[in-house]
């Protein structure tokens, strides 16, 4: 997979962050410059909320000008950024993703994750990709193979170079639930199981018997970056939620470490793995 790890979304949030504290530095109100440049209305919020999907190398050129930004290092680095912030990346040729949660979790060096019902997709099969969209009720079988194909290319951030951290915590409830044939259900606890053999992957599994816990209301994700914002993804259909403010992230942080410290330790979720796949 050609340029794994970039995202032009991350690419964005990083300019929009540049692009405010220069204009802050500068002295500049969002209206000022928007005076200044004789832009339309709300065109400066949208660059700095990375709402921009491709910012215009030359309206940032615009920016730098008025901002006295004249260090010609610092100005080609972030012309640089700008052209990365536009590109398109590897999955939108697959064409059937309805938010921009892969690009978020492409750049990811950290990502913590407890599912509440289904394995999460970075440890999930082929078959069991397949049977998840087809419970949500999706018929166009050939959708089906792209998104199951695309599930399949997001997983190699785990096998390729400096690959990010993946700690989940599952509820048992996704892992004994039913789905395919004997051999597909085999397939996907080995797959499970094999992590043991993976530094960067850590599994536990969280026993049904444990008593009510913050997770039932629901999964989430916390994706966390060497050089930018930590970012919590919520994941409902027919729409997802992100939150970038602190105290949501780390209200998720908590939350996950008592999911944790419920679970079974990772050396006895994959002993409860291996003996469900023994027992089956």
């Amino acid at each position: 997979m050609a340029d794994a790890r970039h995202s032009p979304t991350v690419r964005r949030r990083r300019l929009a962050r540049e692009l405010r504290r220069l204009r802050e530095t500068a002295g500049f109100t969002a209206d000022e410059v928007t005076r200044s440049l004789e832009w339309s209305v709300g065109k400066v919020n949208n660059l700095e909320k990375a709402k921009s999907v491709q910012p215009r190398v030359a309206d940032i050129k615009n920016l730098l000008d008025l901002y006295g930004v004249t260090d010609g290092t610092r100005r080609e680095a972030l012309l640089d950024l700008t052209r990365e912030a536009r590109k398109r990346g590897w999955w939108s040729a697959y064409g059937v993703l309805d938010d921009n949660y892969v690009e978020f979790e492409s750049e990811a060096s950290r990502i913590f994750t407890y599912q509440l019902a289904i394995i999460p997709g970075l440890l999930q099969t082929p078959a069991y990709a397949t049977a998840i969209q087809r419970g949500y009720l999706m018929t166009d079988e050939e959708k089906i193979e792209r998104l199951v194909e695309l599930r399949m290319e997001r997983q190699k951030i785990l096998t390729g170079d400096d690959p990010p951290r993946l700690w989940a915590v599952i509820d048992e409830n996704a892992i004994v639930r039913s789905f395919g044939s004997t051999e597909a259900k085999a397939e996907q606890l080995q797959r499970l199981i094999d992590t043991e053999r993976t530094d960067h992957v850590v599994i536990q599994i969280l026993p049904m018997e444990i008593e009510p816990h913050p997770g039932l209301a629901g999964s989430f994700v916390i994706l966390d970056y060497e050089d930018d914002p930590s970012l919590v993804y919520r994941e409902a259909r027919p729409s997802s939620a992100y939150e970038e403010g602190q105290a949501q992230i780390d209200e998720r942080r908590t939350v996950f470490q008592h999911l944790s410290a419920s679970a079974l330790r990772p050396k006895e979720s994959i002993a409860y793995l291996k003996r469900l796949a023994r027992d089956r």
